[in-house]
């Protein structure tokens, strides 16, 4: 069952006076979403959903944040590209 969790930022007046509450708070969010996908604590799948956007969307999110839409080591990537092309 999901929580409410409430974080308390301190921000200087000039940031504070251009963000409506909501917009800190979606901001405070996004951001949070963004980080736990960088460290695998949420799928993309999970986090498309907590943002409430779109698999497209999220991937431009990714882009905006840095964070790689496929993450593997470089022996994960050798190994796949050491597969053999499916042919249809």
């Amino acid at each position: 069952m999901p929580q409410r969790v409430h974080l308390e930022v301190e921000l200087p007046d000039e940031v504070v006076a251009t963000l409506s509450r909501e917009e800190m708070a979606a901001k405070a969010k996004e951001a949070l979403v963004m980080e736990l996908l960088r460290e695998h604590q949420v799928s993309q799948g999970k986090a498309a959903e907590l943002l409430a956007i779109t698999r497209h969307e999220l991937f431009d999110l990714m882009t905006k944040y840095q964070v790689p839409a496929i993450d593997l080591s470089p022996e994960e990537l050798i190994a796949e590209f050491s597969k053999p092309f499916p042919r249809s």
